[in-house]
C-alpha cells in the first residue's frame, strides 16, 4: 500500500484485528479531489451491514476551498463500500458474534481507485492496552541496549 491516503493507527491499538478485507468505496467527484489532497479522516468511523449493503459511517472528507459544497453534513455522509455479495455474507455471520465490529484501517489508491482496508475487530480491555504499552516499551529499551553494546 504505497499510495496510502489515511491510516487509522488508533484502531490497531484499541482493537484486536482478527481479519482484514479490501473494499472499494462509492464517492462523489469532490470527495475524490479532496482525497487526492489528503483531506480525509477515518479515526472515528466504523462499518456496518444494513440489509445486503456494507456502509462506512462517520468517515470525514473535508471539501476543498474551491468546491461549492454548502452543506457541512455532506463531509460525514454515509458511504457505500463495494464488495462481492459472498464476502458481505461471510462478514455478516462473523460480525454477529458478541464484541465483533468492522473498522476501517486505511484508505489508499490502487490502480487509480480508492480502496478501504476494513478490519474485523474485537475491542481490547484496558489491561490489554496497558500490557501492550509495557511490552512495546520493553522491546524499545532492549533494542537501545543492544545498540549501545555493539
Amino acid at each position: 500500500m504505497a499510495n496510502t491516503i489515511v491510516n487509522n493507527k488508533k484502531a490497531r491499538f484499541d482493537f484486536f484485528i482478527i481479519d482484514e478485507y479490501e473494499s472499494g468505496i462509492s464517492l462523489k467527484g469532490w470527495e475524490v479531489k479532496s482525497l487526492r489532497a489528503n483531506r480525509g479522516n477515518i479515526k472515528e468511523s466504523y462499518a456496518t451491514i444494513k440489509g445486503s449493503e456494507l456502509l462506512l459511517i462517520g468517515a470525514h472528507i473535508s471539501p476543498l476551498a474551491s468546491s461549492n459544497i454548502i452543506d457541512e453534513s455532506e463531509s460525514t455522509r454515509t458511504r457505500k463500500l463495494l464488495m462481492h455479495r459472498k464476502e458481505i455474507n461471510k462478514i455478516s455471520t462473523l460480525i454477529n458474534e458478541k464484541g465483533h465490529t468492522l473498522i476501517p484501517l486505511s484508505m489508499y489508491w490502487k490502480n487509480g481507485n480508492v480502496k478501504v482496508s476494513i478490519g474485523l475487530a474485537k475491542g481490547r480491555k484496558k489491561q490489554d492496552k496497558r500490557s501492550l504499552i509495557k511490552e512495546r516499551d520493553w522491546k524499545r529499551q532492549a533494542d537501545r541496549l543492544k545498540k549501545l553494546n555493539r
